[in-house]
């Protein structure tokens, strides 16, 4: 294959991200039609025929078989569910008063109700949703940007904390991407097995707990010398708080050790809070009917979204993009980490304009197997990944997680004032971020099983890196 073959889906990456910033239509619109386009100049340049793209078939039924897809409208339900039976409310209410002598009482349970709530809801955009509505009454004494701030803050946590819908997606891609790295000759001798979702759940734990224990002492910082105020909550809501926060954590528990499927926790979630919602009659019939068409049209954005990226990265792999993106870095000048950190650099620029989960089914699945071979170390990458794609959502004014948080504040804040609101934070998340980077071992402190020194590969990244495009060749013959 040429290189301009090869490099058409860089081209398809690049026309993604711009018409997303500039051209204000729908993400899943534009996934399908540049897919479209490229994929007729692919069969009009004899690059490949028509009967190859009756695959977008499988993969859309594929997506229709995934658990964890199937858990998405539950997901989306639960955090609607949480809206208006008032359950996040009362979490925030809880939280509020246990830390009433705080002048940062409110701001740190903003993000505490964001740890929370925001792994239960899904993406980024839809946690960003719920999350204003609830915070959004909440913080209408503070600033705009600072409340804008905390909100998008909160919105993101999802991302990094186990055992999000973002985890368990990106930990099923990684399982991919490292099977693929793995065939490289001498790779496979530094890892005994092959790393699966609760590897990363383990992986993510410890760096994001350190992030947002962080984030919260920064956030008490900037308002430690802000009066307290009580805050006041009936007895049915502090009953429906610590009732709440007991079962989300039981559900966290037990996706993250194993003992539960997200789908059995999503749906466990949802059919908790409907009976609450009956029982308690906190819900008309109009109000179960907003509920459902809100979970509905959300959840189909979301699979237009889905659908839109599987049928681009399918056309992205047909141009044989990938295996180019492969011997690009095998050809790096610059050293292992360097090529590595310059990746990484891609992948946040690209989130600027993509969802999470639209990264997760675009991106990750290109960047991840060279980046694994870069690093040696898929749980060091999937860390890694999560905090570029939590940093990139937080970058005003095209982050999602700000664009989201800006509408539910009044007045909306500026650029200039979003910027300064989050810098504290994103100084913390390049710390982050850093560290991570530099102390692979971060990620392994809660490794069910301790692998043995392992003999280094005598092959060179470079020879690494060449297996890959090698190993992704000969799966592109056979498909």
């Amino acid at each position: 294959m040429s290189v301009s073959f090869g490099s058409a889906g860089a081209w398809m990456l690049v026309l993604l991200v711009v018409s997303t910033v500039y051209s204000g239509l729908a993400v899943w619109l534009l996934l399908l039609s540049i897919a479209s386009v490229f994929a007729c100049d692919g069969m009009a340049s004899g690059i490949f025929t028509v009967d190859i793209l009756a695959a977008v078939t499988a993969r859309v039924l594929g997506l229709l078989e995934n658990d964890l897809l199937q858990a998405l409208p539950l997901y989306v339900g639960v955090g609607f569910l949480m809206d208006r039976l008032k359950i996040a409310q009362a979490i925030f209410g809880v939280v509020s008063v246990l830390l009433g002598r705080l002048g940062a009482a409110s701001a740190c349970a903003a993000l505490l109700l964001g740890a929370l709530i925001a792994p239960m809801i899904g993406s980024v955009a839809s946690s960003a949703t719920v999350l204003g509505r609830v915070l959004g009454p909440q913080l209408h004494k503070m600033r705009s940007a600072r409340a804008a701030a905390l909100i998008s803050l909160a919105s993101t946590i999802g991302v990094v904390v186990p055992p999000s819908l973002v985890l368990l997606l990106l930990g099923d891609a990684l399982m991919r991407a490292h099977t693929e790295a793995m065939q490289i000759p001498g790779l496979a001798q530094e890892t005994l097995r092959t790393i699966n979702t609760q590897d990363v759940f383990h992986a993510a734990l410890l760096p994001s707990l350190a992030l947002v224990s962080a984030w919260l002492v920064a956030t008490w910082w900037q308002g430690r010398n802000t009066p307290a105020v009580p805050f006041k909550i009936s007895v049915g809501q502090t009953w429906t708080g610590w009732v709440s926060i007991v079962l989300i954590g039981l559900l966290f528990g037990g996706v993250f050790m194993g003992l539960l499927r997200a789908v059995e926790a999503a749906a466990s979630a949802a059919i908790a809070m409907a009976f609450f919602g009956l029982l308690s009659k906190k819900m008309s019939r109009a109000d179960w009917s907003i509920v459902l068409s809100e979970t509905l049209e959300l959840s189909g954005a979301l699979m237009a979204l889905l659908v839109g990226a599987s049928v681009f990265s399918l056309v992205f792999r047909l141009f044989g993009t990938d295996i180019w993106i492969t011997q690009a870095l095998a050809n790096s000048y610059f050293s292992a980490n360097v090529t590595a950190a310059l990746v990484l650099l891609g992948v946040g620029f690209c989130a600027l304009a993509l969802d999470a989960l639209e990264m997760i089914f675009v991106i990750i699945p290109i960047v991840a197997p060279p980046l694994i071979g870069l690093l040696r170390d898929a749980q060091q990458v999937a860390v890694l990944l999560l905090l570029v794609l939590q940093a990139s959502f937080l970058i005003p004014p095209v982050g999602y997680a700000v664009i989201v948080a800006r509408v539910s504040v009044s007045p909306a804040p500026h650029t200039a004032s979003m910027w300064r609101a989050l810098a504290p934070f994103m100084v913390i998340q390049a710390l982050a971020l850093i560290l991570v980077f530099r102390f692979p071992y971060l990620v392994h402190g809660l490794d069910a099983t301790k692998t043995s020194e392992a003999q280094p590969s005598s092959l060179t990244i470079e020879d690494q890196l060449r297996a890959i495009g090698h190993s992704r060749s000969v799966r592109g013959s056979a498909d």
